[in-house]
């Protein structure tokens, strides 16, 4: 009998694989009604859903392995990152999901969250006021008005598999829908900015990078204490805080 990997768990869901399946457990169906519906509207390689009774989603492996992940080394070559950048440029062209993904979050509701997430991470003495400070003005430029693109909403290099140079599917639509483009591109290097250039140059087209750097800024600061607080370490080397360090 294949033993069960457990992949990522915590109190909102969790992912284990047996064999070649993966078990989706979620405890907020929407997220799993958006999930099968983005895999079937996206012009992009997907899993296969092999069968969807609430809470569980049953999904087939990919093949091919992924690009890396956040805080490791990549294992994919420049092609692969280039793949990568058409295959979510072809998403992002793509017509648009009925409604608003995690990418998709109002520019009022964002300098909120922002506002509130950074006092907290300065009153609990998480991080440094200075990297704070500083990774709060970065993040700034990203509040502005965008064009609603297709996009993934939580575009991790863990989430796009390759075999070879060739992109062979894109996991874990739970937030997608419709949203902003540099968001995707953003989360997508997040931690990697040695194959930014890749990424855009099989994209296909001009990217502004300040705005891409704005979002590292701004994701990273939303979720530290979220990760924190969740058996996740945004310390560890490459991860989101040495994401925040590298805008001092």
């Amino acid at each position: 009998m294949d033993e069960v990997e457990v992949v990522v768990a915590h109190s909102e869901r969790a992912t284990l694989r047996v064999g070649d399946v993966f078990l989706k457990v979620d405890a907020d169906q929407a997220r799993i009604d958006v999930e099968v519906e983005a895999m079937a509207l996206a012009p992009v390689p997907t899993p296969e859903v092999l069968w969807h009774k609430p809470p569980v989603l049953a999904v087939a492996a990919l093949p091919g392995t992924t690009l890396g992940h956040l805080g490791g080394p990549s294992t994919g070559s420049p092609a692969a990152w280039a793949a990568a950048g058409a295959a979510i440029r072809k998403l992002h062209e793509a017509p648009l999901p009925p409604r608003p993904g995690g990418a998709g979050r109002s520019i009022v509701a964002l300098a909120a969250e922002l506002d509130d997430e950074c006092e907290l991470l300065l009153t609990s003495g998480l991080l440094p006021a200075d990297l704070v400070t500083r990774n709060r003005r970065v993040a700034e430029a990203a509040l502005r008005p965008w064009a609603p693109a297709f996009t993934h909403g939580d575009l991790q290099i863990a989430h796009v598999f390759v075999d070879g140079d060739e992109v062979t599917g894109i996991i874990d639509w739970s937030e997608a829908g419709q949203g902003d483009a540099l968001y995707d591109l953003a989360t997508f290097t997040l931690g990697h900015e040695e194959h930014l250039d890749d990424v855009i140059a099989g994209y296909g087209t001009d990217v502004d990078l300040d705005m891409i750097r704005a979002w590292w800024s701004l994701r990273s600061l939303l979720v530290v204490r979220w990760l924190n607080g969740h058996g996740f370490d945004p310390f560890a080397p490459g991860c989101e805080v040495d994401v925040l360090r590298s805008r001092m």
